[in-house]
């Protein structure tokens, strides 16, 4: 996993995970976010799961392929806090 890289496992997206991908964006400007594919087995839908992240954050959604979704600091300038 690369250091930009955050993984969203069974608890799905928590708190916790939500402040990890404002803070990495922060840093690096875009985030590659791996869902856990237990989590898609429960029933959440992958590209819902990456929008939601998305909003969370106030970041751009890039892409979403596979279990992988890219997040990008919005135009903007910062990712909200």
């Amino acid at each position: 996993m690369g250091k930009n890289e955050i993984r969203i496992g069974k608890a799905g997206l928590s708190k916790e995970v939500a402040e990890e991908i404002k803070r990495r964006l922060e840093e690096e400007g875009e985030v590659m976010v791996r869902i856990n594919k237990n989590l898609i087995a429960l029933g959440e839908d992958r590209k819902e799961i990456a929008k939601k992240a998305a909003e969370l954050v106030s970041a751009e959604l890039v892409e979403v392929r596979g279990f992988t979704f890219i997040l990008r600091k919005s135009k903007g300038g910062e990712a909200a806090h």
